[in-house]
């Protein structure tokens, strides 16, 4: 079908340190976008100034507008038929707008890019080899793309309702499940690469994976998930609290199971055997950390009742977040 114009659009808050590196992998796109829209949620760091004095980009500030609403007045801002979607506080891979636009110029409504982490200390590496698959990893019919690395036809997001305004977290995902239910031509441009930095420390991931969490129990995403989670714990529990030792025993060996692919990834990963014998012991921890957190999200997000369902009309949300 040939090239197509494309606008690409992010929203950004308080993000004066990472900003310049977003733009910096911007200007070195292979393919240049038509036009750039960055909605500004109220930065108060300097970010807001940085991107003004950015030739090429139209800023939009907004202060209080969550990532549903920044994404939704950048697209209705966007003058172009497809709409590329990252975060600036992303680096994006010099080639990253040309491979993602290869599925849409090949007919698709949806092209999926991936994430790959900046993991920048030992803990954060495991983290990455917990819940960050490699793009050989994903399987193109039920992958769920982060709207870090995301790029569809206007009428593909107009279909889906846009992004939910009542939702502060998951919003991205609660997309990718309207876009499947609406079976739309959904296409993995496993090579359209963009890397995003992990959080700097345990607590702050912690609160983060709790709000993943909560978001979930309000859109009603992932009941199953959360469900098998739950039982597992519960079963855990009861067979530690228990005097069997056969119990014990295959808590261990469904935890090794339970652990196996973030340890393959780890023994993928790090280089040396000193930093794989560390990782086998701290990705299990990590884990546990990791499900605590969305036990207790997601408790929270019931507790809380759903603000809105699929097909709810948007409402304002919370303050945004980078």
């Amino acid at each position: 079908m040939g090239a197509v114009p494309v606008s690409l659009i992010s929203t950004v808050k308080d993000a004066a340190l990472e900003v310049g590196a977003f733009l910096d992998s911007l200007r070195a796109q292979t393919r240049p976008p038509d036009e750039v829209v960055i909605v500004d949620g109220g930065s108060t760091d300097g970010t807001l100034e940085i991107l003004r004095a950015e030739e090429g980009i139209t800023v939009l500030h907004e202060p209080g507008a969550n990532i549903s609403r920044g994404r939704n007045r950048a697209i209705a801002h966007a003058r172009h038929g497809v709409i590329a979607c990252t975060d600036a506080d992303c680096v994006l891979h010099p080639e990253w707008l040309a491979r993602l636009l290869a599925p849409i110029e090949a007919g698709a409504d949806v092209a999926m890019g991936v994430t790959e982490p900046i993991a920048e200390g030992f803990l954060q590496a495991c983290l990455a080899c917990v819940n960050m698959p490699g793009p050989e990893e994903l399987d193109e019919a039920t992958f769920m793309p982060s709207s870090r690395s995301v790029a569809y036809r206007r009428s593909a997001i107009e279909a889906a309702g846009g992004y939910p305004e009542w939702l502060d977290v998951g919003e991205d995902m609660y997309v990718d499940h309207r876009f499947r239910e609406l079976g739309l031509d959904m296409r993995l441009a496993r090579e359209a690469v963009v890397r995003w930095r992990l959080r700097p420390d345990p607590v702050s991931t912690f609160r983060q994976y709790v709000r993943y969490a909560r978001g979930d129990a309000l859109a009603g995403m992932h009941p199953e998930r959360h469900a098998i989670r739950f039982a597992t714990y519960g079963g855990l529990l009861y067979a530690w609290g228990s005097r069997s030792r056969v119990l014990r025993l295959l808590t261990v060996v469904g935890g090794l199971a339970y652990a196996r692919t973030p340890l393959t990834r780890a023994a993928r990963r790090f280089s040396t055997p000193r930093q794989r014998a560390m990782a086998a012991l701290a990705i299990p921890a990590v884990m546990a950390s990791l499900d605590a957190a969305k036990i207790a999200g997601y408790l929270a997000g019931l507790a809380a009742g759903s603000p809105g369902r699929r097909g709810a009309p948007a409402s304002e949300g919370g303050p945004a977040q980078p």
